[in-house]
């Protein structure tokens, strides 16, 4: 109870600091994509700063000097600890939760983004941040995309610009990566070693089943387009296989094509091409052309292996590289049955952000690994060859494109950078909001009951925008 209560009044701290720095007005930040927890306003005790923008624009820069002797990371899983453990200049390995980085030692807190335990536990952990003894406050922490803007737009994390990090160290990374951790008054919070660009992955064994060929150029004719998406899955379905896994793989592209945001002036708005997505996908369910699979579930995750008879996901490189069981035998992956093209719609698909914690005692240190793992070209390169990642560096991304040694096992010998290189130029971010991860999992949870059956479209609606309301009662339909 002790956790939930110091979660929710970080949270709705939080969104009182946002609405501050947006002069109260009723329309979300933009560049952000995010939820605050918040279901209930805090007591104004509790909120940190009456103007923390402006406080944290007028800041001063960090000076170098005494660093601390423990630096405290707090993360979901261990993704960014390989990254550290295997590219960080000088890191040693202790454990799998501990380190050294010369004198200081580094302390690995990984909690699972079960149930929302990591939010829940860093939150609790922030709000005795400024209380907390030296060598157990936190100093960095990482955050995804579709909570960004929870922590980005407060007091709790440093802009980057105060531990010395300057336009030009960054001139190289892609602007989306930057816009998402960008708070409501154009400070920079936060930056990340991914691009997290998505195209369509597809199997190359029922590609040349179906289409007598698994060239990605001639593929791409049969999904240039949801018609002709639509249209193609008919053809799979003759031949005894499924378009895709579940209606959800298709839902981030739909989602990230919208032309209005999930709140307009207080209202919420559920934009056309939201709606397109459900037409589309209920023609497909009742087609029998896809299921409705749950991301993640036993029963999505079937079409991993040739006998799930899935012809396409739809996700950015983390996804085939570390989700789709490539690490197991007799799977489509480990036989590098995969390729990779354009698909429908461009998109992207998460991606891991690092934040300076206010308050850290290792500022030097933090902006050297900031640094290091964002901004150095030649550790870029090594995590594209090493990991087979994305990474946020333009030089990097662009001269592995062109790299006739470069290929992705996993995709068959394919080389797919170039492809993820043009779809991140084009990504817009403009409709993204602070609404985002609560409107999307509740608008996909409403719409399985109406795939399902279990109710038709305006019960779904219904259903969806009580949800929404329940978790955000300040908003209206």
């Amino acid at each position: 109870m002790k956790r939930k209560v110091l979660s929710t009044l970080l949270a709705a701290t939080m969104l009182t600091g946002l609405l501050a720095g947006c002069g109260n007005s009723s329309e979300p930040a933009a560049n952000n994509n995010s939820e605050p927890a918040a279901e209930n306003p805090a007591p104004a005790e509790t909120t940190p700063a009456a103007d923390s923008a402006n406080a944290e624009t007028q800041a001063p820069a960090v000076e170098a000097g005494d660093e601390g002797s423990v630096l405290n990371i707090y993360c979901w899983n261990d993704e960014f600890y390989r990254r550290i453990r295997d590219h960080y200049p000088n890191y040693e390995v202790i454990d799998s939760t501990h380190g050294t980085i010369g004198d200081v030692s580094v302390v690995w807190n990984i909690t699972p983004n079960d149930d929302n335990a990591y939010q829940n536990n860093l939150d609790e952990t922030l709000l005795r941040q400024a209380d907390a003894a030296t060598d157990d406050k936190i100093d960095l922490f990482l955050v995804e995309a579709d909570y960004a803007l929870k922590y980005v737009d407060t007091e709790y994390t440093m802009p980057v610009k105060d531990l010395g990090i300057t336009d030009a160290d960054l001139a190289n990374q892609y602007q989306y990566t930057k816009d998402i951790v960008t708070d409501s008054s154009g400070v920079l919070k936060g930056v990340s070693w991914q691009g997290c660009p998505g195209v369509m992955f597809y199997s190359r064994e029922v590609a040349k089943d179906v289409f007598g060929t698994d060239d990605p150029a001639e593929i791409q004719e049969y999904v240039k387009d949801w018609d002709t998406f639509n249209e193609t899955a008919e053809t799979l379905k003759a031949k005894g296989y499924y378009a895709a896994s579940s209606a959800n793989d298709t839902y981030r592209v739909y989602s990230n094509n919208v032309t209005s945001k999930w709140v307009v002036d207080g209202k919420i708005n559920v934009d056309d091409n939201i709606m397109k997505w459900v037409e589309d996908s209920k023609a497909l369910v009742d087609a029998g052309v896809i299921g409705t699979h749950e991301l993640w579930s036993d029963d999505w995750s079937q079409g991993f292996y040739p006998e799930g008879k899935v012809f396409a996901y739809f996700g950015p490189a983390w996804l085939v590289n570390f989700s789709m069981a490539a690490d197991k035998e007799g799977s489509i992956g480990n036989l590098g049955g995969w390729a990779a093209t354009e698909g429908p719609q461009g998109f992207f698909w998460g991606g891991t952000w690092i934040c300076a914690a206010t308050g850290t005692d290792n500022p030097s240190l933090v902006k050297d690994i900031m640094l290091q793992m964002t901004a150095n070209e030649e550790i870029m390169k090594e995590i594209v060859i090493a990991d087979d990642d994305f990474v946020n560096n333009k030089p990097a991304m662009n001269a592995m494109a062109e790299d006739e040694t470069y290929s992705s096992k996993i995709l068959g010998g394919q080389n797919p950078l170039a492809m993820y290189c043009a779809g991140v130029e084009s990504l817009d971010l403009s409709n993204l909001s602070i609404y985002d991860q609560g409107c999307n999992e509740e608008f996909q949870n409403a719409m399985k009951n109406y795939f399902d059956g279990n109710t038709d479209l305006d019960g779904a609606l219904d259903l969806f925008y009580k949800a929404v309301v329940e978790k955000y009662p300040e908003l209206t339909y």
